[in-house]
């Protein structure tokens, strides 16, 4: 019987792998303008691209341009501060290098 090894596995590494081609032209994700601090902290909790911030001041960011288009953040907040969300246009968007 063979052994079990441990997986670990370093998720910025395998998202450095990853090509991103930014529209900066045309976002493909768009929130309300004063997002509310609940649903914010949501999208913070679910990025797995972790685009979503709250600084030590208290002050939210968020930057489309990293997205890996998953749509979790549609799911956990839309209808509510996620105003638009839509892939981005043909040769926009990311471009998956591993897996």
């Amino acid at each position: 019987m063979s052994e079990v090894k441990e997986i670990t596995v370093n998720v910025d590494e395998y998202l450095a792998i990853d090509k991103y081609e930014v529209d900066e032209e045309s976002a493909h994700i768009e929130l309300v303008d004063d997002p509310g601090d609940e649903e914010f902290l949501k999208l913070v909790r679910v990025c797995p691209a972790a685009l979503y911030k709250i600084d030590e001041d208290g002050k939210k960011s968020f930057d489309y341009a990293g997205c890996l288009e998953c749509g979790t953040c549609r799911i956990a907040c839309e209808g509510t501060i996620v105003k638009k969300w839509e892939n981005p246009r043909p040769t926009m968007g990311v471009e998956y290098r591993f897996g």
